[in-house]
């Protein structure tokens, strides 16, 4: 090749690396930025008045007599509405059977909006469920609420050729001439005095526990079922894992047993998730009995077999790099074989060691299937260390899917499940962080 060829090859061969960094940057703001922007909602947001009394009376933070003196404002804002209601229950009671029951219907679904809005309502019988206990905690969400109080949603199937039109016709015109009409534009206008709402930054979602199914409080429980679960694998596997590639690249012969010993690993590797996680319930729950059913124990040992494979060949491959001077040095000033590996090979591979580690980090942390069958459950408090060994746990990756696929309320909650992928991002890139720095001090000692 002439060099004017191998110019052209070079720069091409730039340019497409170039492209290849762009359009991967391009991917990932895409990506991440949804999550970055949407994330963010569940720690800044404008909380109502009864987001204020739910954080005093079920986490006893706040101040009593400001709190108090806010409700004794907002009750103030809401009477005129609670007396449009009273007066048009006593209208019904004069009107002829028939009418009375389409308004009493309707009646109905504006009280059950409305106790969505801003909590019980003057009269009615006392709660059972935490969520009944409060109106709105997020302004976003109690304009929501209010959108579906002043208008009804309905279908026109008059066109035939599709498959129906989705109206919205206001509420106020089925209540007009009764005593109901003005509540309506009364509560559009009055809101903000009934809710009084302000911007705040609720950094206690991280370390709150969830109340009624994540309707209330944080996420802290899931935070730290995610760090068991992740530190546990590490702890379990990296052992194996770097004795394993030892044995391998210093100690094993060459012969089939071996290669096929390697090509197990390498087909390990690609071995779907949730294969791993029906054999740890098989295996570590129904065999061996590590508990009695699921527990952070199970789950840990589960994701230590699925990040194994990858432990070994990057080690391995550290070890192989190593020169192999610094092998020969070694045995000739009289050490061992062992010694040597001990005192010579692993420090030197070090470094490329914890770069397979730290992936094998971020795929524990991130892994769903893997636990379901053996740690995670949907609800929990979060446990002390020595219940791990015993007691199943929230994790971020397992309710990250429950909220968004099961969850009854799963548009009351959105803020919630981004929230959680935001910290599940931000904690995976911490660990990472951790190793990677980790990482470079024992690389500058090993330089000198």
């Amino acid at each position: 090749m002439n060099l004017g060829s191998r110019k052209l090859f070079d720069r091409s061969l730039t340019g497409i690396s170039v492209m290849a960094v762009f359009l991967m940057a391009l991917s990932l703001l895409v990506l991440l930025g949804p999550i970055f922007s949407r994330g963010l909602g569940a720690f800044i947001f404008r909380a109502t008045s009864e987001h204020r009394r739910m954080i005093l009376e079920q986490f006893g933070r706040g101040d009593e007599e400001d709190v108090a003196a806010e409700m004794q404002a907002v009750a103030r804002a809401r009477r005129p509405l609670y007396g449009m209601l009273k007066k048009f229950e006593d209208e019904l009671k004069n009107m002829e059977y028939g009418k009375r029951l389409g308004y009493r219907a309707q009646l109905k679904e504006v009280k059950n909006l409305l106790h969505d809005l801003l909590g019980p309502l003057p009269g009615e019988p006392e709660t059972v469920m935490l969520r009944q206990e409060y109106g709105q905690t997020r302004w976003d969400r109690a304009q929501a609420k209010l959108g579906q109080i002043l208008f009804s949603e309905q279908w026109d199937y008059s066109d035939k050729s599709s498959m129906g039109k989705k109206m919205l016709l206001p509420r106020r015109q089925f209540f007009a001439g009764t005593q109901l009409e003005p509540l309506f534009p009364y509560l559009k206008n009055n809101l903000v005095q009934m809710l009084r709402p302000h911007l705040v930054f609720y950094w206690r979602f991280l370390t709150d526990t969830s109340l009624d199914s994540h309707l209330f409080g944080g996420i802290w429980p899931e935070v730290l079922g995610t760090f068991y679960l992740t530190l546990g694998a590490i702890l379990l596997a990296i052992p194996f894992g770097i004795i394993a590639a030892i044995y391998l690249s210093e100690f094993a012969s060459a012969g089939r047993l071996v290669s096929m010993l390697r090509v197990c690993i390498s087909t390990l590797a690609g071995v779907p998730s949730i294969v791993f996680g029906l054999f740890g319930l098989a295996f570590f729950i129904n065999t061996l009995h590590l508990s009695s059913s699921k527990s952070v124990l199970a789950g840990s040992a589960t994701l230590a077999l699925l990040i194994l494979p990858t432990i070994i060949r990057s080690a391995e491959e550290a070890l192989k790099a190593v020169p192999h001077t610094y092998k020969e040095a070694a045995l000739s000033l009289g050490a061992s074989q062992m010694r040597m590996v001990l005192t010579v090979l692993l420090p030197a591979a070090l470094p490329g060691i914890l770069t397979g580690i730290i992936i094998s980090m971020g795929r524990a942390a991130g892994e769903t299937a893997p636990i379901i069958f053996t740690a995670a459950v949907s609800v929990g408090q979060p446990l002390k260390i020595w219940e791990t060994l015993s007691q199943p746990t929230p994790a971020l990756p397992w309710n990250i899917y429950n909220l968004a696929t099961e969850h009854q309320a799963v548009d009351e909650i959105r803020h919630v499940q981004f929230g959680m992928v935001l910290t599940l991002v931000l904690l995976v890139l911490l660990l990472n962080l951790a190793a990677i720095l980790i990482r470079a001090r024992i690389s500058k000692k090993m330089r000198g």
